[in-house]
């Protein structure tokens, strides 16, 4: 759940140009200093400054903590920590199989890396913000007292239903908005919200249609998995990924509060599969996607040519669309971040029940 450096401080490297974010006189404007409260913690995304905003999908609340994390990172340091979920469950005095890291974030000032858990399992389960250091160590992030502010979305799924769980799925911070995908309540259930930041107002989102070729048919109830921002020509756009496993593109400039979107489907990639995480990254003066998924490894794709690739509108039997190579060695990775304009960070699973959280070098 992870686009290109986070959206970070004062501009946004992205398909090898800049855009610039937009100002605020005060990113820390309308924030309180006290204890805010989660149900959950899900999705994770850096803005400016060293703002951490933090998704409680239980309650349908974005919460943005103002981290004072802001001294830059010195040189490259690779970082590899073995069996992560196991020195969590040691750190907060229980068992592995009562430990679930729900979402990772690289801070881009100081390449710290935020870690969304939950300790137990169903609603019982209590979240936890922890932090692994550059040097590896790892530490419970304080929250009694910070400074904070909250948005509070509208028109969430029941509490009792699966869709309280996907009322945000995936987050990122883009030119001076929070960009939110998840469900509503409503008729068109799949949105795409952008708040203004700092909050101030918290509008009605858009609602997002997309033509499933696997399926045969279009879909405005399916929930997007994770996206990132990225510019097609001039245009900034959003790739969006969703269960079983269609890509899709919208124009931000179309995701207006209140309206009907329907995206373009640039590729199928096979069902029986879950889309996990993405980043996107510059090598050798070329552009890439990485994708994490369920059942296919880690999928590279060259975002070369992707503004002529035509629209899947006709039910397909099997891949179509955007090609792509499955990045070799990069084995049962769950979650990933950009680390450094060279490397992603990324949590994948080792041996037994050990996930590993390490460094690995772009592709």
């Amino acid at each position: 759940m992870k686009p290109l450096f986070r959206f970070t401080t004062l501009a946004l490297v992205v398909w090898g140009s800049v855009v610039p974010l937009t100002h605020a006189a005060n990113w820390s404007s309308g924030m309180k200093n006290g204890k805010p409260e989660f149900k959950s913690m899900g999705p994770l995304a850096f803005g400016p400054e060293g703002i951490l905003f933090v998704a409680d999908t239980r309650s349908a609340v974005i919460t943005a903590i103002a981290t004072a994390d802001t001294l830059p990172a010195g040189g490259v340091t690779p970082l590899k920590v073995e069996g992560i979920n196991l020195k969590i469950a040691a750190l907060l005095g229980t068992s592995v199989d009562q430990i679930q890291i729900r979402d990772l974030a690289v801070n881009p000032i100081s390449r710290n890396t935020y870690l969304a858990v939950s300790r137990g399992m169903g609603p019982e389960a209590v979240p936890v913000l922890l932090r692994v250091e550059t040097n590896g160590q790892l530490k419970t992030v304080a929250m009694d007292s910070v400074m904070f502010s909250r948005a509070e979305l509208p028109n969430p799924p029941a509490e009792s239903a699966r869709g309280r769980q996907e009322s945000i799925t995936d987050i990122a911070f883009l030119d001076g908005r929070l960009m939110i995908a998840g469900l509503s309540n409503e008729e068109f259930a799949s949105k795409f919200r952008a708040l203004p930041f700092p909050f101030t107002t918290v509008p009605n989102g858009t609602s997002v249609e997309i033509y499933h070729g696997s399926h045969g048919g279009f879909e405005t109830r399916a929930p997007i998995r994770t996206f990132v921002p990225i510019k097609v020509g001039n245009e900034p756009q959003l790739l969006a990924a969703y269960t079983c496993t269609p890509l899709v593109q919208f124009p931000v400039k179309d995701l207006v509060a209140g309206a009907k979107v329907q995206g373009k489907t640039i590729a199928e990639l096979g069902n029986f599969n879950n889309p996990l995480d993405m980043i996107v990254y510059q090598k050798d003066g070329k552009d890439f996607l990485l994708m994490a998924n369920t059942s296919r490894g880690v999928m590279k794709f060259s975002t070369e040519g992707i503004d002529q690739f035509v629209g899947i509108t006709a039910r397909v039997a099997d891949k179509q669309g955007m090609p792509y190579e499955t990045v070799a060695g990069w084995t049962k990775v769950v979650q990933l971040d950009l680390y450094d304009p060279a490397h992603a960070l990324v949590l994948r699973g080792g041996e037994g029940n050990a996930l590993n959280l390490e460094s690995l070098p772009l592709p």
